[in-house]
């Protein structure tokens, strides 16, 4: 992955001069002062492991799998948020790891962390570094290591009578996708991070893909799974339900690394399907096409895909990226995409069409949903060319029941407008929904305006004046990017006191040293 921005940097492109020119007068962005700074002229601080520290690794995983060279530290330095852009394009590499180790199995990751533990070398588990809420950050720690998964990268298993897969967590997903293509089978799991991030981060971050509404979110797909700790290995999963105590399992999905590293995964799998196609609808507004949404999702037949662009969205085109800055027309676009056999794919969309007209859709044919499958996974490319040339954009997510989703829509629409406006950086706001269920569904923001003097600084604020508003107004704090750093305090606060101290009691008891990225996810006692 490109080490300053995302994806390979073979597939990025510059914006085109409508959308620049779009940027400019819109919110008066002005090119960035200075170019990023070259790999080659990155600096980092030297290593704090001790040669004792870096031949204890070397004898558990090899000598070519411990790295502390520059460009080895610097590629795993923080992950993919703006702001963490904006730092190690300005050479700012502060949070860089002491060394990278690459351990190949289960065992090796147990004897790293044992050994980290007795060391007091913290440890920061990394798969396709697409964190974007401070995942890959530790905090207060005097030496870490990442530990970076690549290595363990099989298809372990898969069985083809309960469809089935057991997966390595360094695999990344288009390697999963093809591997179990081989064989006829999906995972179906597709986010917009698809390209880099990995089966693990999948299931430490309570991943959601865009074909959600088809699969289910990626802690809905897994069967079982495998973590290594500092204190021995959890072994989770011996059939599909069980009544035999609390699911284990779900405590360590969605742990970022804080509780243990997941080693391997079982999850469900899907025949390929025969067909799949996509489809555009437009809407007057967005409160009716999300009543729209909410019928499919409440009374069916539910889409595989299943989106909504709210009008500034809608308008600006980000449903489809090759064509950002193109003005469309009034209204907002929903996006729906059937899977299944071509038969089966047919009834639907037919069934789906009599819902969404009688809730006042317009059809617009295959044209708007097949731009935006062939451009799902290109937002994350735009992001580094608006950054280049001086915007600042940034995204944060959230989820509700459907009674609170117009509230929580206007929340926190109103505390990003407010807050960058007040700083002198007016935004786009533009907001899409993800991801639907029978009770609620979630709503993805897009914020773009111009970085002015101090970007991170301003969106800091933004995103806190967001948070309080999300909290506020009874959503969630994450729904899928997960809690890291960024999000720790208020997840805090939507727990309680004594959810928060049941969270540090299962950290004292999995990871007595605390070695494991150190301040992500777990709430600190008070004082701390």
């Amino acid at each position: 992955m490109l080490w300053s921005g995302w994806g390979d940097p073979a597939k990025a492109s510059p914006l085109p001069e409508p959308t620049t020119g779009l940027l400019r007068d819109l919110l008066g962005v002005r090119p960035a002062d200075a170019p990023p700074v070259a790999l080659a002229d990155i600096k980092v601080a030297g290593p704090r492991l001790s040669g004792a520290d870096l031949t204890a690794l070397a004898g558990i995983v090899g000598d070519g799998n411990v790295r502390a060279d520059t460009e080895a530290r610097v590629r795993h330095t923080r992950g993919k948020s703006t702001p963490d852009l904006l730092r190690i394009r300005a050479g700012d590499t502060s949070d860089a790891p002491d060394a990278v180790v690459l351990p190949g199995s289960h065992d090796e990751v147990l004897a790293v962390l044992r050994t980290c533990a007795g060391r007091g070398i913290a440890v920061v588990p990394f798969g396709g570094g697409t964190s974007v809420v401070g995942g890959l950050a530790p905090r207060a720690v005097d030496k870490f290591i990442a530990l970076d998964l690549r290595r363990m990268d099989r298809l372990v298993e898969l069985d083809e009578v309960s469809r089935t897969a057991v997966l390595q967590p360094g695999l990344r997903a288009p390697a999963a996708e093809a591997l179990l293509n081989e064989r006829g089978f999906t995972l179906g799991h597709f986010p917009q991070s698809y390209e880099w991030a990995t089966i693990g981060g999948f299931a430490a971050a309570r991943s959601s893909g865009q074909a959600s509404a088809g699969y289910g979110r990626f802690d809905d797909m897994v069967a079982g799974l495998t973590a290594a700790t500092p204190e021995g290995t959890l072994d989770l999963g011996r059939a599909p339900k069980s009544a035999a105590g609390p699911d284990l399992r779900q405590l360590v999905l969605g742990s970022e690394g804080a509780f243990g590293v997941i080693t391997s995964v079982r999850v469900r799998i899907h025949p390929v399907p025969e067909a799949r196609e996509y489809e555009g609808w437009r809407f007057a507004s967005f409160d009716r096409g999300a009543a729209a949404l909410r019928r499919l999702a409440q009374d069916g037949p539910l889409p595989a895909v299943l989106r909504l662009s709210d009008e500034a969205e809608t308008m600006v085109g980000l449903a489809d990226p090759a064509a950002i800055g193109t003005p469309r027309g009034a209204g907002c676009l929903a996006v729906l995409g059937f899977e299944g056999t071509p038969a089966r794919v047919a009834a639907r969309r037919a069934e789906a069409a009599d819902v969404l007209r009688d809730a006042g859709g317009e059809p617009l044919g295959a044209g708007p949903g097949e731009k935006w499958e062939h451009g799902r996974f290109h937002a994350p490319y735009l992001r580094d060319a608006l950054l280049d040339v001086g915007a600042f954009v940034e995204t944060l997510e959230t989820a509700g029941f459907w009674s609170d989703v117009p509230a929580l829509y206007e929340a926190v629409r109103n505390a990003l407008i407010g807050t960058l406006a007040g700083a002198g950086t007016p935004p786009l706001v533009m907001c899409h929904i993800s991801h639907v269920y029978e009770a609620g569904a979630s709503l993805y923001f897009t914020v773009v305006s111009a970085q002015g003097e101090d970007p991170a600084g301003h969106w800091d604020r933004a995103k806190r004046a967001a948070s309080d508003a999300i909290a506020g107004a009874g959503g969630t704090i994450s729904h899928h990017h997960g809690v890291g750093t960024d999000h720790r305090d208020w997840y805090a606060r939507e727990i309680g006191p004594l959810g928060a101290a049941v969270i540090r009691a299962v950290k004292d008891r999995l990871d007595p040293a605390g070695i494991l990225n150190p301040g992500v996810l777990v709430p600190p006692a008070a004082g701390e």
